[in-house]
């Protein structure tokens, strides 16, 4: 579980202060889908990277299962990223020389999985997402959604506990989105991840059952049924 609590996030730009987060109070239960919306500068993406453990709060708590992400070492956050936390981003962070499965297989390397094992682990979550005939084919021979579904296979190969998405389908077209979305969801719940994903998009945000609206690094949390 996620508890946040007093979180600011504070930037200097010149001589000016900038609180891209203003004292974010939130809690996300295991298991729990969150979408969060915002306009550009609004704070999504900063709150996302804290999460994530990419970046410490300026001040107040950021703890995931009772451990303030903020008060680790370097090598500790790595470790958590590591283990605990799959990503998922707009612009796909495919390696361009590396086919699919060896782009999922980079997951587990850090976590010192042998090579046969890292195959087959790759091969399967690459079979989950619908891409068990484009093993070996390039990034760049696949499209941009076949692309995003790389990457998310690459999040979910280490087994994590979170998944979080930074506008996951802002380089997709409309359709390519609706069955990325879809993908995404379908993977939470049977899963069972707490799973965060911040859009500026308004279809996707009707979807969710719970949704974050930040506004100048506020946050207000709307509790509903999922559309």
């Amino acid at each position: 579980m996620y508890q946040l609590t007093g979180v600011t996030k504070r930037y200097q730009r010149g001589k000016e202060a900038i609180d891209a987060l203003a004292g974010v109070d939130l809690t996300i239960a295991d298991g729990d889908q969150l979408v969060v919306r915002g306009p550009t500068g609004g704070g999504k993406s900063t709150l996302l990277q804290l999460l994530g453990g990419l970046d410490r709060a300026t001040s107040g708590t950021v703890g995931l299962d009772g451990t303030d992400l903020g008060g680790l070492s370097e090598a500790a956050l790595t470790r958590v990223r590591a283990a605990t936390i799959g990503f998922v981003f707009q612009s796909f962070n495919l390696i361009p020389t590396l086919s699919a499965q060896e782009n999922v297989e980079t997951a587990l390397a850090p976590l010192g999985v042998k090579a046969t094992e890292r195959a087959r682990r790759a091969a399967e979550a690459l079979e989950s997402v619908g891409l068990a005939e484009r093993l070996t084919h390039l990034p760049g021979e696949l499209s941009g959604g076949q692309q995003q579904r790389v990457a998310i296979a690459r999040a979910l190969v280490k087994q994590p506990k979170v998944l979080l998405a930074d506008e996951p389908t802002g380089n997709l077209d409309e359709d390519t989105r609706d069955d990325i979305v879809g993908l995404l969801e379908g993977l939470w719940k049977e899963l069972g991840l707490t799973y965060v994903l911040v859009t500026h998009d308004s279809s996707i945000a009707k979807r969710a059952p719970r949704l974050a609206v930040i506004r100048k690094g506020r946050l207000k949390v709307t509790e509903r049924e999922a559309a």
